[in-house]
């Protein structure tokens, strides 16, 4: 069985019929060849004036016993005081189906009944006079019989009956309960009234996916799931005129069955809903909000909607990276992830239309609601440029900082959410480098531009002007903007553009080919460094006439080359 359908989307076929005095029409049920309950060998005392009633078994818990006017099915075994049967419901493989009280039945049976509970068991003595009396029934009961019947109460409903819901667990929290035309997800166990089981969600490890309200379920499984709340548990009794009726479903419910199903609601979303956005934890200082064509990256956790954890960025400790607004990931996650700041935490709902839809991928099933847990790390434009910020300057600011020259710096790095990287605070030394010539990555280079001796500044640098993709494994994430305070400790100025060094001092006339060690008439920058001259270095510096030495750059190479005025 596929769960509790309508009745009209499903083959129909009619139970056997059986004749008899007491026969009436019969279903099949699961069960049928279960042995019979035995008949006692002899009769208990018993003056046989009047209907004798022994309780043999009665259920501890009874919320409804038999009235006039109820309909029931029960097993049943019919034999004489000498213990020669007669009848049995079991032998047929079927229910005894009939109304109480009503006269359908000998006047014995229809007192018998009543008051008994699903599953209790009577053993029931009727006398003649409220059996077949004098008349008896040719060929099978002979006049003035006594007739002793073991009975088994198996279902009793009555057609004033409505569905029956006791909800045994319900979440704290409940925003939102099923409406007509929403879609749900749950799983269940469907059983008759007396336990008997005869289907079952959680045997197929599947949940039961469906609209609510529209004719797509059987209408007391409508009108059972309406209200509930995600996490909820409760158990649906319904009539069969509001199940399959008397037909049963051609399969495993027979004819006239109450149905009890024990629900627990997974999952509930509309076809109109759109994303839900709940604010978990905005930062109070939020200069920029993410938008359309910003890279992200973030942290989350991934759940249905009753809590199943199917993802974790935490698990595999790594972001996860990418384009917001492009379509790089499920509309959903696209949609709300915009107008995000670094720092903030928020929990994204997203309904399975914009999600992976109905066959979902993964861990994620089929029309699943998603609920992401995000904490954004940081996030870029690929357009963005170094950002400077001044926290302090000098009075006296009028020396400033230029490529060539040569810096020492103290530096405090971290990520855009706080997180420290380095600092030469922690190393007890200087950061010293020479402004312009590539020993630091490009944003830290133009984040240096136009420093004084003693200014402080925070310099943010997007990926692309920092450690780009890669970062560097185990100390920068990739795709990382980076934050730099920095204060400005010394400054050396540094050569003219163009120089590599100058000369300050007596110039040899020769001085050219004494450089030229190879004689090409080229001087590579390795050449007069190798010539351990006192102006090689960025501190003493000797200037060397324009008309004899000039810098050149070629394919990356530098050299001098003698200059003709």
């Amino acid at each position: 069985m596929a769960g509790p359908a309508a009745a009209g989307r499903r083959r129909r076929r009619r139970g056997p019929v059986c004749c008899g005095s007491l026969l009436l029409p019969a279903l099949l049920v699961s069960w049928a060849a279960c042995q019979a309950p035995p008949v006692p060998a002899a009769e208990a005392p018993w003056d046989g004036a009047d209907l004798s009633v022994e309780r043999r078994f009665v259920p501890e818990s009874c919320p409804r016993a038999v009235r006039p006017g109820d309909f029931v099915r029960y097993h049943y075994l019919g034999a004489f005081p000498d213990g020669t049967r007669f009848d049995s419901s079991y032998d047929r493989g079927s229910t005894f189906n009939v109304f109480v009280g009503k006269g359908q039945l000998i006047a014995g049976m229809d007192k018998a009944l009543v008051g008994m509970c699903v599953n209790e068991r009577r053993f029931v003595k009727i006398p003649p006079k409220l059996a077949y009396g004098s008349e008896g029934v040719s060929g099978v009961i002979p006049p003035n019989a006594v007739l002793h019947f073991d009975v088994l109460l198996i279902d009793l409903w009555n057609s004033e009956d409505e569905v029956q819901v006791q909800t045994y667990f319900k979440p704290e929290k409940c925003p939102r309960t099923v409406q007509v035309s929403d879609f749900v997800r749950y799983h269940y166990n469907g059983t008759f009234l007396d336990g008997t089981l005869f289907d079952s969600s959680h045997n197929r490890m599947r949940t039961y996916d469906t609209y609510v309200g529209i004719g797509w379920l059987i209408p007391g499984m409508d009108q059972g799931l309406l209200g509930m709340c995600v996490g909820e548990k409760r158990i649906i009794t319904i009539p069969p005129f509001l199940a399959y009726g008397e037909e049963g479903d051609g399969k495993e419910i027979p004819g006239q069955a109450s149905l009890v199903f024990d629900v627990v609601l997974l999952d509930l979303h509309n076809p109109k809903d759109g994303i839900t956005i709940e604010n978990q934890h905005v930062p109070e200082s939020c200069e920029r909000r993410s938008q359309t064509g910003d890279f992200l990256r973030y942290h989350y956790n991934g759940t249905l909607l009753d809590g199943t954890l199917f993802d974790s960025s935490y698990s595999r400790n790594h972001t996860y990276d990418t384009y917001v607004g492009k379509g790089y990931v499920i509309a959903g996650m696209d949609e709300g992830l915009l107008g995000v700041c670094t720092g903030e935490k928020r929990r994204i709902i997203i309904p399975p239309h914009l999600g992976y839809g109905e066959e979902g991928r993964g861990k994620i099933p089929g029309s699943a609601v998603l609920v992401f847990d995000i904490h954004v790390v940081d996030f870029h434009n690929p357009a963005d440029s170094v950002s400077i910020t001044v926290n302090y300057k000098p009075s006296n600011c009028t020396v400033l900082s230029k490529k060539g020259d040569y810096l020492k710096y103290h530096y405090n790095a971290s990520l855009l959410d706080g997180t420290l990287l380095d600092s030469t605070h922690s190393l007890g030394k200087t950061y010293n480098i020479v402004l312009g010539s590539g020993q630091v990555v490009v944003g830290m280079d133009m984040g240096l531009q136009d420093m004084c001796v003693g200014e402080r500044r925070t310099v943010v640098i997007p990926p692309h002007l920092g450690y780009g993709e890669d970062g560097v494994e185990g100390e920068v994430p990739g795709s990382a903007v980076l934050v730099f305070d920095i204060e400005l400790l010394e400054l050396v100025s540094g050569l003219p553009e163009g120089y590599m060094f100058v000369w300050n001092g007596e110039v040899s006339p020769n001085l050219f080919e004494e450089i030229d060690q190879n004689h090409d008439g080229e001087v590579l920058l390795e050449e007069s460094c190798c010539l351990q001259l006192s102006g090689c270095g960025p501190t003493e510096q000797h200037e060397m006439p324009s008309s004899v030495l000039t810098s050149q750059r070629e394919k990356k190479r530098a050299f001098i080359s003698l200059e003709n005025e």
